[in-house]
């Protein structure tokens, strides 16, 4: 919910004492009730018309836990028809919110998708097991580029830079760390080099956006092309033809955390990962204090919402949002890392998949803050995720639909769940320092 208050005016003639006040005007966003509404109708019709017999299982554990949760069955229609009640009772209230010129809430949303999910897993998962433990723990690998792709659209956007390229820092990223990996044997050389790669393409990004001031979506995409292009040519010219030195990179293992490991569910998806999640969990907190708690975060966040303002008072609006980029570049530049040093021992043409513009996608539907941009990014590594592990079971919703399925979460989620938000007022506006 947003409120805006106009400034109090005098009409002539009138006495400081008999000033018009405005009451402020609540701005009631509807897209969430009416999403709601579209999505509990979806489930209503999945089920109706492709009702299944049988029971799904939800396999809550896995052996190395100190204690076993028991797996949890339930009658796949009847559990999925209580969820479309369920959805249905939610979406009204967030109607009822309507009615009274409130704004959905956010456990509202979380309350809702929780429950369409759990619903739909339980219809397309009729008579077999589901590894949520699994489920989660690859939602959360395949999210894991997304979030650091994340964090630097949110600095570059909260200085007043969109940053398109995302995803050229992304590839570019997966790029270094593995020729540089590959050349040294060392994965943490390797994640330096993707750092390095992140941070080239931002410089270019701020060299032609602030210092010369061309349209910031328009040097992204360029950016995104020109990366496709070099890493492209470079792999087919360089790398194939050497990939036993170029192309064989180390890969991280995984570090599990004495006794959180073993801690059911939360355990084995949280901490038993490679070191550059826990750099993600490092990472996502430090770039929320910063923004918030330190005096650099001000300034950040100076230049991003009023540039003019933040010059009179001293700051240097281009260098600190030059400098914000570059920070930005340097910790997507790990996303990109995560490709050839976890996921895939190799370098591949255009590996990230447009995963920068999903990534962008994050920092829209989080409204530009780095706690509500990850858990978008998990969202949609989750239904990322969720097309193999359906796959897996043999689950009866059509492999084209599961492939278009990240896609379409995105779509609805930005188009629909985001409600009314603004960024940065400054955001993707040169800031040309001779017009003050």
């Amino acid at each position: 919910m947003s409120e805006q208050t106009s400034t109090p005016t005098t009409a002539p003639g009138v006495s400081p004492a008999h000033e018009i006040q405005l009451r402020a005007v609540t701005v009631v966003d509807r897209k969430a009730p009416t999403m709601f509404a579209i999505l509990t109708i979806g489930l209503a019709l999945i089920v109706g018309f492709g009702s299944q017999e049988g029971d799904t299982s939800f396999r809550l554990a896995v052996p190395t836990d100190f204690f076993e949760l028991p797996t949890v069955t339930v009658p796949s229609t009847a559990t999925t028809w209580l969820l479309v009640l369920v959805c249905a009772a939610l979406a009204a209230y967030s109607f009822f919110l309507l009615t009274r010129k409130q704004n959905t809430r956010l456990w509202l949303v979380v309350l809702f998708a929780l429950a369409w999910m759990t619903g739909f897993l339980a219809w397309a998962g009729a008579d077999a097991t589901l590894p949520v433990v699994g489920l989660l723990a690859g939602s959360l690998a395949v999210a894991v580029p997304l979030v650091f792709g994340a964090m630097g659209g949110v600095l570059g956007e909260r200085s007043g830079v969109v940053n398109i390229a995302i995803d050229g820092q992304l590839l570019f990223g997966a790029f270094a760390a593995a020729m540089i990996g590959s050349l040294t044997g060392s994965t943490w050389a390797g994640l330096g080099a993707a750092m390095v790669a992140g941070l080239l393409v931002a410089a270019v990004l701020g060299v032609f956006a602030i210092s010369y001031m061309v349209d910031q979506v328009i040097v992204g995409v360029v950016l995104n092309v020109l990366i496709i292009g070099i890493t492209s040519f470079m792999f087919s010219q360089v790398l194939a033809p050497n990939a036993a030195t170029l192309n064989h990179p180390p890969r991280f293992e995984r570090w599990a955390i004495p006794v959180l490991g073993d801690i059911p569910l939360v355990g084995p998806i949280f901490f038993r990962q490679t070191p550059i999640v826990y750099l993600l969990y490092i990472a996502v907190a430090l770039v929320t204090w910063a923004l918030y708690r330190t005096k650099w975060g001000l300034r950040v966040r100076a230049v991003g919402e009023h540039p003019k303002a933040a010059d009179t008072v001293g700051i240097k609006v281009n260098r600190t949002r030059f400098r914000t980029i570059l920070l930005g570049g340097a910790i997507a530049g790990m996303g990109g890392a995560f490709y050839t040093l976890v996921s895939v021992p190799q370098f591949n043409r255009e590996m990230t998949g447009g995963a920068g513009y999903i990534a962008l996608a994050a920092v829209i539907f989080g409204k530009w803050d780095p706690i509500r941009a990850t858990l978008a990014a998990l969202l949609f590594g989750f239904a990322s995720n969720l097309q193999g592990v359906l796959s897996v079971i043999g689950s009866p919703v059509p492999s084209q639909f599961m492939l278009m399925l990240p896609y379409v979460v995105t779509i609805f989620a930005v188009a629909g769940l985001v409600g009314r938000s603004r960024a940065p007022a400054a955001d993707g506006i040169p800031y040309r320092t001779d017009n003050h």
